[in-house]
């Protein structure tokens, strides 16, 4: 199963119980939000691969919520069980039936 997260606080504990770091596409135009996990957070804001312009660039919560309220965006996320920490997440549009 899976729930809906808008609330910044509920958000930012899941992200950090995973080590997850707010991130956003380094290019022009609408910023495109990321979350990173551990290594890809380190190498954040290099073009490692070549294939595209820019980067990514490690935000504060403060800026990564601002567009993430802006876009009314919603984050699905699994349910907690016991033992695993997944780090699965998906941006969702909200809507009048999500969870904390």
């Amino acid at each position: 199963m899976t729930q809906v997260l808008t609330d910044h606080e509920a958000i930012r504990l899941w992200a950090t119980a995973r080590s997850g770091n707010p991130a956003m596409d380094d290019n022009p135009g609408t910023p495109v939000l990321r979350i990173l996990f551990d290594q890809m957070a380190l190498n954040a804001g290099e073009n490692q691969y070549g294939d595209r312009p820019g980067g990514i660039d490690l935000v504060s919560w403060d800026e990564w919520f601002e567009v993430f309220d802006r876009e009314k965006f919603g984050l699905r996320v699994e349910d907690e069980r016991p033992g695993v920490l997944d780090d699965y997440f998906e941006f969702v549009p909200r809507d009048g039936d999500q969870q904390g």
